[in-house]
């Protein structure tokens, strides 16, 4: 299994140390040869999500990557990469890919000094951390969107397809279970795949 994460910008080394420690081999994603590589699932990190959607473009590789989740393979986004994926922004009139059926706020917990860490409820693994830094919250999803977390009555994390978004970041915790269900995911895919 190997998964491309976008490395133009953000936290993407983190995302990288916390998938090595569970054995998975990551590939940087930081130019137009590199999504023309072959690897199972894409992650898109925290960080700026309007640098990061502008550098995607100008390096050549938004269409690709758009068009690789659109044909299915699976995207886990945090943060910065769940603005990136998101239908609509509320507050921002950007758009990006646009592959995910929701409605994000951008900076929603207001800038730095409204960051926070706690231990809340995700998907089927009971309590785990989740830090928040200037974060997102989806305000409205699709039906057809699965809600694996809330907290304050914010939609936190979600599934939808091959495509798991949060506002938090799990690769700034030791906690493990929110890559479990992304790697529980790209091997369905690739199950999928062989028939």
């Amino acid at each position: 299994m190997r998964i491309g994460v976008v490395a133009v910008q953000g936290a993407f080394l983190e995302h990288e140390i916390a998938l090595g420690r569970l054995g998975v081999h990551c590939i940087e994603l930081r130019q137009k040869k590199d999504v023309l590589q072959s690897y199972d699932a894409i992650i898109l990190p925290g960080g700026e999500s309007t640098v990061q959607g502008k550098l995607l473009k100008e390096l050549d590789m938004f269409e690709i990557i758009q068009s690789q989740i659109n044909d299915g393979m699976p995207v886990l986004g945090t943060c910065a990469g769940m603005i990136l994926l998101a239908e609509h922004i509320s507050n921002d009139s950007r758009e990006y890919f646009k592959t995910l059926p929701v409605t994000v706020r951008r900076n929603a917990y207001g800038r730095q000094l409204g960051s926070f860490h706690i231990k809340h409820t995700f998907a089927s693994f009971g309590e785990i951390p989740m830090t928040f830094i200037r974060a997102p919250y989806i305000e409205s999803a699709d039906p057809n969107v699965q809600i694996l977390a809330k907290v304050d009555e914010k939609i936190v994390a979600v599934q939808y397809l091959n495509q798991i978004a949060l506002s938090f970041h799990p690769e700034l915790d030791n906690d493990t279970s929110v890559y479990e269900r992304f790697i529980k995911q790209i091997t369905k895919s690739q199950s999928l795949q062989l028939k």
